[in-house]
């Protein structure tokens, strides 16, 4: 008996033990379902996290693929206007260019041009000063002359008066 005993006890552990790896396996199982389904858990959300990345560089790659759509127009628009402008420009600048090369070349030919009017208009000056002086003097010199004249003829009409009454006397005689 007491080894029946012993064995049932024996068995008894080791239902016990086995009963205890059992619950343990079913618990360390049920850790491992949870560790499982935490990890799918984990990795469906990680997968959708990195959808929902290249989902939104997707949008970004569009994003900037019409933006950069929009600049090359936007250039292509830009050069022509340029070109246009060029366009408008050149025969202007190069009639302008023309412009001032003559307006260049006139005034070099001017300021001698100057230099001898200022000379010449000193010079006029001058002559003009000297005539309106001499015209002047020439004035005076008639105004005398007259004069002179007025007097000599005063003079001679005395001397003819004299000489007609010197007459009239020896006449009369």
């Amino acid at each position: 008996m007491q080894t029946q005993n012993k064995m049932l006890e024996q068995q008894n552990s080791q239902v016990q033990e086995n009963s205890g790896t059992v619950a343990q396996l079913r618990t360390q199982q049920s850790m491992d379902d949870k560790e499982e389904e935490m990890s799918r858990s984990a990795l469906t959300a990680f997968r959708a996290k990195e959808e929902e990345i290249e989902r939104k560089k997707m949008e970004v790659r569009e994003k900037v693929r019409a933006q950069l759509t929009r600049a090359e127009e936007e250039t292509k628009r830009l050069a022509v206007i340029r070109e246009e402008l060029e366009a408008l420009s050149d025969p202007m600048r190069k009639e302008v260019a023309v412009v001032r090369k003559k307006v260049d070349s006139v005034n070099k030919e001017l300021k001698p041009l100057a230099q001898s009017c200022q000379k010449k208009e000193k010079e006029y000056k001058e002559a003009l000063d000297a005539f309106n002086e001499k015209n002047k003097e020439k004035a005076q010199l008639i105004t005398k002359l007259m004069e002179l004249v007025a007097e000599s003829e005063k003079l001679r009409m005395k001397k003819l008066e004299e000489l007609s009454k010197n007459i009239d006397s020896l006449h009369l005689q």
